[in-house]
């Protein structure tokens, strides 16, 4: 009685996110059991002897399938052509082997882990859809798909991901000289020099457009910066920061890039985070801080420039919200069938069943949502209210499903061993960052209706 009582309360132990799962025979509808039995005879057909494995439970007398857990139901990566689908297969093996068995050390110490960083640069994503100056050109689809296959492991890589190759990149990119993309991105390509993006400050979030307080004042052959950023992913280590402050001769917001050394320049970790603990966030002090005239983004001269950078990597953030949601569902699944309760596992239950379907659902919505918008962006198309849109119907369904993710894993959804509360709080950083949801609200609503409703 004790052997059957520990096996029904057996625990599953957390796996590598590529392993599979078993699916119960009994679970097999007995009507299609019957059409793959060949002339009444107890021989399986061939499809169903490539597909099986012998199950571990005591009472059943068949074969189960054996099935793999991935969370792209209606297989969008199919959209992309066979090179790039080997790019997204690299990119996974990087995420399961290298990111998946540090992240939850990592994550629980506040640290971030530098020995990735040069088989990150290695894979070459960095800056994917550029064209030119060390980049790849390749579609903003595809570079959606690479920040969703790493946000299915950990949202904190993605983010630095997302912060280096979208905001910091992305600014040079659509704001600087040909000179200064030169200078600059294929170092950051490579991940030789790693980019931060500060435009947020303390007490300015939503606000940045008319409130910015950071300041810029010509002085001959540079610029003298003064004021303080906050919550600037990457800035503790940067080897260079994108940095917008106002004009105070012309009102208007300017980039200027800060190189790590910068005097007057100084990055402080914020401390006590619950979520995105790797990334290491800081608050940045501006005090007389001289940057060369040659270090301000040449084309950066309005905060209209400063949106255009943060329209498209709006679109990269809804595809990261979706990669989470994808990264918990899957862990749900997988362990819901191998948990055993009564005698089963617990993916047996209909209530359970029901769960998984929700989140699946949830999951399945967003990644069509984000197809489409990396359509629009391919094509030329893609409206501020578009990536608005996205980000906000994304961030809200993720924190729907990982909350489903950690409902289904009861108690053990709080633990790190099973990943899934590392996912329910990093959504929350997702959920608020790059655009709140009544801001993108405000955005569409106004899109729709004609009317600004902001203030």
């Amino acid at each position: 009685m004790k052997l059957n009582r520990d096996r029904r309360h057996r625990q599953p132990s957390p796996m590598d996110p590529s392993s599979a799962i078993c699916v119960q025979a009994a679970d097999i509808p007995t009507s299609l059991l019957r059409e793959e039995m060949k002339g009444g005879t107890a021989e399986p057909s061939e499809h169903v002897k490539r597909n099986v494995r012998p199950t571990k439970s005591k009472d059943s007398t068949l074969e189960a399938p054996h099935r793999s857990v991935d969370g792209d139901f209606y297989n969008i990566r199919q959209f992309v052509g066979t090179a790039d689908q080997a790019l997204l297969g690299r990119v996974r093996a990087f995420a399961e082997k290298k990111v998946a068995p540090i992240i939850n050390q990592c994550w629980g110490r506040a640290e971030f882990p530098f020995e990735i960083l040069p088989e990150y640069g290695a894979l070459g994503i960095a800056g994917a859809p550029y064209s030119g100056f060390g980049c790849s050109g390749k579609s903003a689809l595809l570079d959606g798909l690479i920040m969703m296959e790493l946000a299915r492991i950990d949202c904190s890589i993605a983010t630095f991901h997302g912060v280096h190759s979208g905001l910091a990149m992305g600014s040079i990119y659509l704001c600087g000289s040909d000179e200064q993309k030169q200078r600059w991105l294929p170092a950051m390509q490579r991940a030789e020099k790693i980019g931060a993006f500060a435009l947020t400050e303390p007490a300015v979030g939503s606000g940045v457009a008319r409130g910015l307080t950071t300041t810029a004042r010509r002085r001959g052959k540079h610029w003298v910066l003064n004021g303080q950023k906050r919550w600037i992913g990457n800035a503790t280590f940067a080897d260079l920061t994108v940095l917008w402050a106002r004009d105070v001769d012309d009102n208007q917001v300017k980039g200027f890039v800060v190189e790590k050394g910068a005097p007057g320049f100084a990055a402080e970790k914020m401390q006590h985070k619950m979520a995105l603990r790797v990334v290491q966030n800081a608050t940045i002090t501006l005090e007389d801080c001289r940057v060369a005239e040659e270090n301000r983004l040449a084309n950066a001269h309005s905060f209209k420039d400063t949106a255009a950078v943060l329209r498209m990597t709006r679109a990269g953030v809804a595809w990261e919200s979706v990669g989470c949601a994808q990264g918990a569902y899957e862990h749900a699944l997988r362990y819901a069938c191998q948990r055993e309760q009564f005698d089963r596992p617990i993916a047996r239950f209909q209530l359970v069943q029901d769960l998984l379907v929700r989140m699946l659902s949830n999951v399945t919505a967003s990644q069509c949502m984000v197809l489409r918008l990396s359509q629009l962006q391919d094509a030329g198309l893609l409206r501020e209210e578009h990536a608005s849109l996205a980000k906000a119907f994304c961030t809200v369904r993720a924190r729907e499903t990982v909350g489903w993710a950690r409902e289904l894993l009861g108690g053990n959804g709080i633990l790190l061993d099973h990943n899934v509360g590392r996912f329910v709080a990093d959504a929350e950083a997702i959920y608020s960052y790059e655009g709140t949801r009544e801001i993108n609200a405000l955005v569409v609503g106004r899109a729709i209706t004609g009317f600004g409703a902001f203030v």
